[in-house]
């Protein structure tokens, strides 16, 4: 994927980041996941005054993505103010789908700011495989 690819993405997570529902903590984040087949599913974070009950902007996504039918990602491009990196839950909900998604992190104007891995992100981790089934 190209730099321009990238940020491109980055910027569409931008404007997915103006869409959020952040009245209590004022940190609007937005992500948008490519699907392996090209496809863009773009999301944002809702808050809820039962804080347990917010989702952040990357779950959004890929449950929107798996609403859908999809269930294989080449990338996730984020708009976080800093250009701050994925929380724990949604790191351990991205690793369902994939050990080394590269994550594509820009600040909330769209400026690309770095690229990560999930691998790196997560090491050791837990993932469908780690269950022992019949």
């Amino acid at each position: 994927m190209s730099g321009e690819e990238k940020l491109e993405l980055v910027r569409l997570a931008a404007v997915a980041g103006k869409e959020a529902y952040a009245p209590y903590s004022k940190f609007g984040v937005g992500a948008v996941l490519k699907a392996r087949d090209g496809r863009l599913f773009s999301a944002c974070n809702v808050e809820n005054a039962s804080y347990g009950l917010t989702i952040c902007a990357e779950r959004a996504a890929v449950f929107k993505a798996v609403s859908e039918g999809v269930q294989s990602f080449a990338c996730l491009a984020l708009s976080v103010p800093g250009g701050g990196a994925p929380c724990g839950a949604c790191r351990q909900v991205l690793r369902e789908f994939g050990a080394d998604l590269p994550i594509f992190v820009g600040d909330e104007n769209g400026e690309m700011r770095r690229e990560l891995n999930l691998a790196n992100l997560l090491p050791d981790s837990f993932g469908p495989e780690s269950l022992n089934f019949p």
